[in-house]
């Protein structure tokens, strides 16, 4: 039916869809009587029309201008800022539109399902169905956790944290992607998603939607969003056109919000404020330990390092079974030395997403690669683990490994301190570039880490350098705490007595013997 409309019926027909119910009579009764049989026929026989009749609901300025941009050119959508600005409503809406457009596959990817169920499938969904598209035939299955839509079109639902049931969703092409609450999905699991964006279906263009409260510039998002920069190549994107954003904050969805909301968000210590209600991608470089200008500082990008006195590997391990494992953080490993000159250097970064036996080969091969002195892990939280991998690796293949335990009493940041202040003295710089390891750097504040997963490659860097400088470290972070703060091995400066009062307190006195002359 919808094919032999004429063109300019088909649009008006499209732009009912979502509209309210005396919004869509009215539109219709302006039309000559020709045409109204013509249009009711086609809201009849096209989904999406028919289960956009008696909407009751509509769109903000701000969520129009939003959704205008999901149905342009770009290929990447980012919609960004405070809290409850209609980010969600406006993207849950459009994969609903595409659904009910052409029979499609779409999924919507959060980094816990359980914060997806409670957020999208058992709360957004529902109400932007009844709200925009109250004629639509569709429901939820709860087996295998996806809407289904009468005319064949599905969205399915997937945390990254559950690692057979990501392979099961994006195992299939899709013609959409929702990456929800995108700043708290790592990179990495995004490149693997959008591998899957890859379903042809006519009048549906593969899109992906991102949304997120804004995180720090030095996130993945900002970097190909704002900066157009490749965080894995470090230069500009290949396809700069494909990538769009918007800045949504709750001002612009005021008339859905309470002015008591609005005012609990703007009375928000200022760096809550800041990323809640106005929208502001933080930077956090007056609380950093580390800065871009400070790890550039004594770098080195096509000098040599000297030789080493000692080298060490550091391994921060993590419960990862393997690359495929999105649930479970990295693990760290990174090589570090000493110079003849005195100096700390990092060397090599080579944590990732591996298994017990993959990494232990990686540590082997360093091992040897390197001439390492010693592999070091912290006992507290799975040091055994690889003390055992280790010593396996010994038995099975006669490596010459030596393992060193290290004991974590302070937290992270107190740990770091002591590195980022060795830093700032010029006694430690990267020998290279390694822009994970520094993403992990740039994070780390007085008031915490400030990065979207755990610091597995900063640990296993600060453990290396701790164990290759542990009086410097201590000194640094004595200096850094000041000279009252508790123990802190003080040097005290002897207190002088007099003959007299040593007497008084019952002291020996040394008495010089008389000169006699002589030699």
């Amino acid at each position: 039916m919808v094919d032999i409309l004429p063109p300019e019926l088909r649009a008006l027909g499209e732009r009912l869809a979502g509209l309210r119910q005396e919004q869509v009579d009215e539109a219709i009764d302006r039309l000559p009587p020709a045409h109204r049989a013509a249009i009711m026929a086609a809201i009849e026989a096209v989904p999406l029309l028919k289960a956009g009749t008696g909407a009751s609901a509509k769109l903000t300025a701000k969520q129009l201008e939003a959704d205008a941009l999901l149905d342009g050119p770009f290929r990447h959508i980012l919609l960004v800022g405070g809290s409850r600005s209609g980010k969600t409503w406006v993207i849950v809406r459009k994969l609903a539109q595409r659904a009910l457009t052409a029979p499609c596959r779409q999924a919507v990817l959060r980094f816990r399902f359980n914060s997806l169920h409670a957020s999208i499938i058992g709360d957004t969904l529902p109400a932007v169905m009844a709200a925009h598209f109250p004629g639509a035939e569709w429901r939820v299955d709860k087996q295998l956790w996806k809407a289904d839509f009468s005319n064949g079109s599905e969205i399915w639902f997937s945390g990254l944290d559950e690692a057979d049931r990501v392979e099961k969703v994006l195992g299939q092409g899709h013609a959409g992607l929702y990456f929800n609450e995108s700043s708290q999905i790592p990179w990495a699991s995004r490149q693997v998603a959008v591998t899957r964006l890859a379903q042809v279906v006519p009048g549906v263009p593969q899109k992906a939607f991102y949304d997120a409260n804004p995180p720090s510039r030095r996130s993945w998002l900002h970097s190909i969003f704002v900066d157009r920069i490749d965080p894995d190549r470090h230069q500009p994107l290949a396809n700069p056109e494909s990538f769009g954003w918007l800045l949504m904050n709750p001002n612009d969805n005021r008339e859905h919000l309470t002015v008591e909301y609005l005012a609990d968000l703007d009375a928000l210590d200022e760096r809550r404020r800041n990323r809640f209600f106005l929208g502001l991608w933080s930077d956090d470089a007056e609380n950093a330990l580390w800065t871009v200008e400070l790890l550039d500082k004594g770098r080195l990008v096509t000098q040599a390092p000297p030789d080493m006195q000692r080298i060490v590997i550091a391994v921060d391990p993590s419960g990862c079974s393997g690359p495929e494992d999105l649930r479970s953080d990295e693990v760290g490993i990174v090589v570090a030395g000493i110079g003849v000159d005195g100096k700390g250097y990092v060397i090599e970064d080579l944590s990732g997403r591996f298994g017990p036996a993959q990494w232990k080969e990686i540590v082997v091969s360093a091992y040897d690669r390197h001439g390492a002195d010693c592999v070091v892990a912290e006992t507290n939280y799975g040091g055994a683990m690889v003390q055992e991998v280790i010593r396996t690796a010994v038995a099975e293949g006669g490596y010459p490994l030596s393992f060193k335990e290290v004991t974590a009493s302070r937290g992270k940041v107190v740990r770091a301190e002591p590195i980022a202040a060795l830093w700032s003295h010029g006694r430690v710089c990267l020998a290279g570039r390694f822009h994970n390891l520094e993403q992990q750097m740039l994070a780390m504040t007085t008031a915490g880490y400030r990065g979207d997963r755990s610091p597995d490659r900063l640990d296993a860097m600060v453990w290396a350098l701790t164990s290759l400088f542990p009086a410097m470290a201590r000194s640094a972070r004595d200096d850094a705490a000041g000279p009252d703060a508790p123990g802190r091995r003080r040097h005290r400066t002897p207190r002088v007595i007099t003959s007299t009062e040593a007497r008084s307190r019952g002291l020996g006195v040394y008495s010089r013997p008389p000169y006699r002359g002589g030699r």
